[in-house]
C-alpha cells in the first residue's frame, strides 16, 4: 500500500480521463474526520477578467470518481467538463 500526503496532493494535476482534459491542480480536500476517510478534492475555479469579476465555480470531485493517482497527476472519470463564462465579454455572435 503506497501512501501520499496531502501537502504532495496538492501538487498534483487532475485529468480527465475520458476526453484528456486538464481540469487544474488539487487546491483543497474535504476529510470525514469522524472516519478518518478523504472524501474529495477541490479544484478551485479560475478567476474572471482578472478577478475582477469573481470566480467560475469550484469544482468538488468525489473520491470514488478518482481513478488513478500517479507520481504527478490524478486521472479522474465522471467529471463534468469547465463551464464556459456566459457574461459581458464573452459576445456569440462571433464564434
Amino acid at each position: 500500500m503506497s501512501c501520499c500526503r496531502i501537502a504532495a496532493l496538492k501538487r498534483k494535476e487532475v485529468v480527465n480521463s475520458k476526453n484528456g482534459c486538464r481540469l487544474g491542480c488539487v487546491d483543497d480536500v474535504e476529510i470525514d474526520t469522524i472516519n478518518a476517510r478523504l472524501i474529495s478534492i477541490i479544484i478551485y475555479g479560475r478567476p474572471r477578467f482578472f478577478g475582477l469579476f469573481g470566480r467560475r465555480d469550484d469544482m468538488v470531485i468525489s473520491w470514488n470518481d478518482i481513478e488513478l493517482v500517479g507520481e504527478d497527476t490524478i486521472l479522474v472519470s465522471n467529471c463534468p467538463p469547465p463551464k464556459r463564462v456566459s457574461g459581458i465579454f464573452s459576445i456569440p455572435f462571433f464564434r
